[in-house]
């Protein structure tokens, strides 16, 4: 991936895990899993995705939707939850085990075609799952208000997002509690044993501040596609893209990602390895076509969210807050408020009718645009324009 991304694939895949949920006695229920971010490993603390969470809410799933929810805490989850995270070591040993003691990562190896020494019980111990708690259950309010501006209109039911294909068979249900799970969000606390407290480390999470990364800047992603399956070889997968359009906290992504990578984190090279959002939805359609576009929600303001949640909740937590990563200051040369490049003023949509495509403005009250996406000439032609400013202004056309 280039030179510039060394550091920040490293910081990336130390950060990474995957978090799965199973009922209590019941092997055949699930189990659940999703990605997350650990946001330190000793104590170990993780944010992952909330979606995995619906099926065990006391309250039902409709909890999530109703008026003025914004967090819940662990409780509000059934006794019969069980959760585990699993991360990936802290150096790489010989093929077929790992090792600790210098820096750096790798992803557990899958066996060799040769057979070799059986790893030993300690080495097996290092990659094994570790129990964790639900500590609360968090919605980012400015995600679901930019979220609901943009897809809760009357175009609404052309837009579906879930972790199966749009053509799949779905209950109504289940696609509504994926809806209602969209941009919920859980921290974890991580159980670790003295030992291992005091082995595991790794280097801080730093989070890019709100708007501070441009629109068109290259992005890492980190998650487990499929979740905790086959962890040998999907755990902490990495995909390339760029940060390819912002509403607020709402953040659009090229890079390719897959169900199971929910709750994975979005890094930039620059400042390397600094945390920009988590994935809230890998994949996305509409009117039934799939769109290459991945659906973020960013980091700043959902770990202030957190940090909200855990000073309303009991005094033992707030204590945690301190363990959050904290936001950097903006490098130089990349502005908070960037004006975006000139090629990007003159980008505008083109809709007629039901039809609608992108277009060029090549002179004021000028825009080239292909043939099909205004088939017929008599038909009223809508230009919707996005200047520096954000503020879209609408332009009839003929």
């Amino acid at each position: 991936m280039g030179r510039q991304w060394g550091s920040a694939m490293r910081t990336a895949e130390q950060a990474g895990c995957v978090v799965s949920a199973s009922r209590a006695g019941q092997p055949e229920a699930g189990p659940w899993s999703c990605s997350g971010v650990i946001l330190s490993r000793s104590p170990g603390l993780v944010l992952c995705h909330g979606g995995i969470f619906a099926p065990f809410l006391r309250a039902g799933r409709e909890v999530l939707t109703a008026a003025g929810a914004v967090f819940l805490p662990g409780d509000s989850c059934s006794d019969d939850l069980r959760l585990h995270v699993q991360w990936a070591p802290t150096a790489a040993g010989p093929v077929g085990g790992v090792e600790r003691g210098s820096s750096g990562l790798c992803t557990p190896q899958c066996a060799g075609l040769e057979p070799g020494p059986p790893a030993s019980p300690r080495r097996r111990l290092r990659q094994s799952p570790l129990p964790a708690e639900l500590l609360l259950l968090l919605s980012c309010p400015a995600f679901w208000a930019h979220f609901a501006r943009l897809f809760g209109d009357e175009t609404a039911e052309q837009w579906r997002f879930a972790s199966v294909a749009s053509h799949d068979e779905v209950s109504e249900d289940d696609e509504e509690d994926q809806l209602r799970a969209l941009g919920w969000f859980a921290l974890l606390g991580v159980r670790l044993g003295q030992e291992e407290a005091e082995e595991e480390r790794g280097p801080a999470v730093a989070v890019a501040p709100l708007g501070a990364v441009p629109k068109g800047a290259p992005l890492l992603v980190c998650g487990s596609p499929f979740g905790a399956f086959c962890p040998d070889i999907f755990l902490n997968t990495l995909s390339r893209g760029v940060l390819s359009n912002v509403a607020g906290p709402l953040l659009l992504t090229d890079a390719r990602c897959l169900p199971g990578t929910e709750g994975g984190g979005v890094f930039t090279a620059r400042p390397s390895g600094t945390l920009v959002a988590l994935v809230a939805a890998p994949l996305c359609w509409k009117s039934r076509e799939w769109v290459g576009l991945t659906l973020l929600c960013a980091a700043a303001p959902l770990l202030r969210a957190v940090r909200a949640a855990l000073g309303r909740l009991f005094p033992s937590t707030a204590a945690l807050a301190a363990l959050l990563p904290p936001e950097v200051g903006v490098p130089w040369g990349l502005p908070l408020r960037d004006p975006g490049p000139p090629w990007a003023a003159a980008a505008v949509l083109v809709e007629c009718g039901t039809v609608w495509g992108s277009g060029v403005a090549v002179a004021p009250r000028l825009v080239v645009t292909c043939r099909h996406v205004s088939p017929r000439e008599a038909a009223r032609v809508l230009v919707r324009s996005t200047p520096p400013k954000h503020n879209r202004q609408q332009h009839p056309g003929q």
